[in-house]
């Protein structure tokens, strides 16, 4: 068989699914795996995953990929971010669940620490707010509901982190235990003048810092993958790590100022890269889009923390047998009859930030049918991230004259045209669903020094629709089910 130059794995390793994408050196899909995770509940508003399930996914989808017979040249890594593992350095095994992002487990560490003022020094130092949705807190808690949990991580026996570190020790064989600045800066552990762990945050939430991966730019040689560690052979490079949100951006190719992408996943990201830190006045985060060898570029970012999965939750409730169908039923009525759905089912993030906050349906009436509901679902999707978005215009100080959108919600004609009426923006799509694999493997490309794959072309673009007076009072129904839900 012909060796195709520059054929790089990806793998983007989801909330609920786990994707490989081999990418050719022109951009193409040479082939694809998924394998679904699942996330389990065990008490309201925690939410958790098994690592040893997660990396099972992962060496599962490469496995398929490598029995397909095509060269890998490379890997890159792209995942859930703030999701956090600890785990046995001499047997590779877990400490307790991976506790994932949605997780609010670490509320009342996260409340104590607010009523105490440490609020503004976190967010000054971190560019985040004292909230469960970091890793930080999650981090503390598998620490406390270990045996021994910190003196054996101070020892150096157990270690910690996000889970492209628990993918990159079990790729190399333990040989690893790294991160990247991306995932990095959204543990609530890295401080961004640095880009080092810091140390004050880590004793703020008593974590010893021999723990913590080290800290290694985007594309780096995070190491070599090891023989017998999946179907792939030994000696393949690992040439990049980043969250899933960032290695998007990449993917879109936005990666300077001006230009804003959201991914529509389980949760969303509006991100947007900026020249310096940005320090939010509207409720929104400052981190770091991505690093290399010459330095870290800052971003503004906004978390959804249930957004796609709004629509997931809305088919299970009305009992219809796929999300296609809540979007045909909302299709048969021509708005949603004055209800409004505020899904606040792991509380409220950006721009609100308000943990306490629980899911709401208002303005029923005798009138309300499951039509109503299914297309107040599909709003509730879009206004949250017309909420980031008119965020992060105030914080950025002008507009932004379109929004690009990836993730598996995007797919949804009726959202996308919802979410271009209510930004009153042009909703660009991008042809492929995929662009957090793809933005790792364009990384990859680039720390290996060959040359990166093109980014994908747009598919479609939504044009605004919606009149002035249909989109105010869409909103202003929205604002007053949002106070309802955080009363």
């Amino acid at each position: 068989m012909t060796m195709t130059p520059g054929a790089i794995l990806a793998i983007d390793q989801g909330t609920t699914n786990t994707k490989a994408v081999l990418v050719g050196p022109e951009g193409e899909i040479l082939a694809q795996a998924s394998r679904p995770t699942q996330v389990r509940y065990p008490q309201p508003g925690w939410a958790e995953s098994s690592a040893d399930d997660i990396w099972a996914s992962v060496a599962g989808v490469t496995e398929e990929i490598v029995a397909m017979g095509l060269p890998v040249d490379a890997l890159g890594l792209s995942n859930q971010r703030e999701s956090v593992v600890l785990w046995d350095a001499a047997t590779g095994r877990p400490v307790g669940p991976c506790v994932i992002w949605q997780c609010g487990r670490s509320a009342p560490r996260c409340e104590a620490l607010k009523a105490d003022g440490y609020e503004p020094d976190a967010i000054a130092r971190t560019g985040l707010t004292l909230n469960p949705m970091f890793s930080a807190g999650k981090l503390s808690w598998l620490l406390d509901h270990a045996e021994d949990g910190r003196a054996r991580a101070a020892r150096g026996q157990l270690k910690a982190g996000t889970i492209d570190a628990w993918l990159l020790w079990n790729l190399t064989g333990g040989a690893t235990h790294a991160t990247d600045h991306s995932n990095a800066s959204r543990t609530q552990l890295m401080n961004l003048s640095s880009l080092a762990w810091d140390p004050e945050m880590a004793r703020l939430f008593d974590i010893p810092l021999e723990a913590l991966p080290q800290i290694r730019a985007s594309d780096a040689l995070f190491g070599e993958t090891a023989s017998g560690a999946t179907t792939l052979p030994g000696g393949v490079p690992i040439h990049a790590a980043m969250g899933d949100s960032h290695a998007a951006l990449y993917g879109h190719g936005l990666d300077g100022p001006g230009r804003i992408k959201a991914t529509c996943g389980t949760g969303s990201s509006l991100m947007t890269v900026t020249k310096a830190r940005i320090w939010s006045a509207h409720g929104l985060s400052s981190t770091i889009a991505w690093s290399r060898a010459g330095g870290a570029l800052h971003a503004l970012e906004g978390n959804i923390s249930v957004s796609g999965h709004t629509v997931a939750f809305a088919t299970k409730l009305l009992g219809l047998r796929d999300e296609l169908a809540l979007t045909d039923l909302a299709l048969t009525v021509p708005d949603s009859g004055g209800v409004a759905l505020v899904p606040a089912l792991a509380g409220l993030g950006a721009p609100h930030w308000r943990d306490e906050a629980r899911g709401l349906v208002s303005g029923m009436n005798l009138g309300t049918t499951p039509a109503h509901l299914a297309r107040a679902a599909l709003e509730a999707v879009a206004l949250q991230i017309h909420d980031v978005f008119m965020a992060m215009q105030a914080d950025l100080h002008g507009d932004l004259p379109a929004l690009n959108v990836d993730g598996g919600a995007s797919r949804n004609d009726v959202l996308m045209q919802l979410l271009a009426d209510l930004i009153d923006r042009p909703v660009v799509r991008a042809d492929a669903a995929e662009l957090s694999a793809l933005g790792a493997a364009r990384l990859a490309a680039e720390g290996m020094g060959i040359k990166a794959p093109p980014v994908r072309p747009a598919e479609r673009t939504f044009t605004p629709a919606m009149s002035v007076e249909v989109r105010e009072a869409t909103v202003a129904r929205w604002q007053d089910a949002l106070r309802r839900a955080m009363l």
